[in-house]
């Protein structure tokens, strides 16, 4: 149940803490969304895709010709469908590029579990109408996840049922959920490396769960030591037709995210006995550590988290305070409020509801391992064509984002970026059709399409494929008009990859008033 936040600190106790960890930055967009942007994805070309303000309308932010979305600008792009107001739904980019929402724990402002739910084509920018799995008559705040084959699997809120959906066919099938220990209401799910689903309960805490899609089972992960729940403060909430029937919530936890180094970092909500606590589980050997306490009594129940190129968790406080988990320590930096998704730059856009900055960690640096590898590319692309382009680790090394429970941003997703020689100018080239949508694919070879646009720069230009803000080696490409001939494909020849460019703090705004 998504807590509204508002802004804890006073503007004179923001600016100290500021001064005191400046070697990160918080920027706003130099353009602010015309309608607020209160939940930003990243779609495959590049842009950003942000529901205005718990709204139906929606709009794009495309970055500027220097790959700046600092500097980028607005565009309105088409509403809802009528009826479907939907706030706290679950969420994925699929592979061929399209957004996908579902469900949402209010619709038009009021407390609903609606099971309504859209897809959205960004080229033909249209909403299309998405049913609800077979005899779910509800839906409302729910966990999901997009598996490596592509599927977008939900969990059901008020029950341990589990659907997924065919994202060729927009099609729902029913799949075993044997083994739950508890309903899937408040609980964030974390895809792992071997396509498996991590996660932590919330009613039937301390213990952890993952879930297999090809044998459709739960099976304990163990408990996670220190309690990461918090007990919930309402008792029936009413709803359905008339209020006739009664969730009572469990309660909530903090977002979990996979880390680089194979481990998953778990936050949680406030305690009973005092802050919140994290804990970190080793897939590997199934075995739990208790991890660092939030300072100052914080904690980051029903909360975003983003996982930095560097390797650091960044994990947004129910305090307005954002923290850098470093595998170790649990390190406060600057203080904002709204939604964290990893743009292509390595920065993190910070979205709420009056206000879009970027956050620039301090460290952009991370072992070239963790890049994608290009191994066969079209050395001459054609304005206008579609090309496929294959290596290794294109997904990413995560999800690289995480919500206590719905609000799913993920970015395991490869982008291409091409930058003109001649003039420096950047764009990004529409990528669909990925071979996998998993994480951490190592020595798998693992490829995508991509579409060169027809208002791209021609000549000798740089071509990268970026994952969670970790970009490829370039290669060399030479980008022709329609008139041209394509030549053979060779071997990438590496070069050096930019460092992304710092800005200077923003002022803070405040954001809208709680709601239970």
């Amino acid at each position: 149940m998504t807590k509204k936040i508002i802004l804890a600190l006073t503007f004179s106790g923001l600016f100290a803490l500021t001064r005191i960890c400046s070697a990160q930055t918080l920027t706003p967009l130099i353009h602010q969304s015309p309608g607020g942007a209160n939940l930003a994805f990243q779609l495959t070309d590049g842009t950003v895709m942000c529901q205005a303000d718990s709204s139906q309308d929606w709009y794009k932010l495309t970055p500027d010709n220097t790959g700046s979305y600092v500097n980028g600008t607005w565009t309105q792009l088409a509403s809802l469908q009528p009826g479907y107001v939907p706030d706290d739904f679950a969420s994925a980019v699929l592979a061929d590029g399209r957004l996908v929402i579902t469900g949402g724990e209010y619709n038009n402002g009021q407390f609903a579990l609606t099971n309504l739910g859209a897809v959205y084509d960004p080229i033909a920018n249209t909403w299309t109408p998405l049913a609800p799995p077979p005899g779910w008559d509800f839906i409302g705040d729910s966990p999901s996840v997009v598996l490596p084959d592509g599927r977008f699997v939900v969990g059901r809120k008020l029950d341990m049922q589990v659907a997924a959906l065919d994202p060729t066919t927009l099609t729902w099938t029913l799949l075993g959920s044997i083994g739950k220990s508890d309903f899937n209401a408040e609980e964030g799910w974390t895809l792992l490396p071997d396509g498996t689903v991590f996660t932590f309960d919330v009613l039937n805490a301390p213990n952890s769960e993952i879930y297999n899609p090809s044998t459709q089972t739960w099976q304990t992960a163990g408990s996670t030591i220190v309690d990461l729940h918090s007990p919930s403060p309402f008792g029936c909430i009413p709803y359905g037709p008339n209020g006739q029937f009664c969730y009572f919530p469990p309660g909530e936890v903090g977002p979990g995210i996979l880390l680089a180094d194979g481990r998953v970092f778990c936050t949680g909500s406030y305690s009973e006995a005092g802050p919140g606590h994290t804990a970190i589980y080793t897939p590997s050997t199934g075995t739990w550590a208790v991890g660092p306490d939030f300072p100052n009594g914080d904690n980051a129940g029903d909360s975003f988290a983003a996982l930095l190129p560097n390797g650091n968790a960044l994990v947004e406080g129910v305090s307005g305070t954002l923290y850098e988990f470093d595998g170790t320590h649990l390190n406060p930096t600057l203080s904002t409020f709204g939604a964290l998704m990893v743009l292509p730059t390595g920065q993190v856009l910070v979205s709420n509801s009056t206000f879009v900055q970027v956050y620039t960690p301090a460290n952009t640096t991370f072992p070239r391992k963790w890049a994608p590898t290009i191994k066969q590319f079209p050395a001459t692309v054609v304005l206008g064509s579609t090309y496929q382009i294959s290596g290794q680790q294109f997904n990413g090394l995560s999800q690289a984002a995480s919500f206590g429970d719905e609000l799913e941003t993920a970015t395991n997703y490869p982008l291409v970026r091409i930058t003109n020689n001649a003039t420096g100018h950047v764009l990004y080239a529409r990528t669909h059709g990925h071979s996998t949508m998993g994480v951490a694919t190592g020595g798998t070879k693992v490829s995508t399409n991509f579409d060169v646009p027809a208002t791209a720069e021609t000549g000798s230009s740089s071509l990268e494929v970026v994952a969670n803000g970790i970009a490829s080696e370039p290669v060399t490409i030479t980008v022709n008009t329609p008139t041209a001939t394509p030549t053979a494909t060779p071997t990438s020849t590496p070069r050096p990859t930019p460092t992304p460019r710092l800005a200077p703090t923003p002022r803070p705004r405040p954001t809208p008033a709680p709601r239970p």
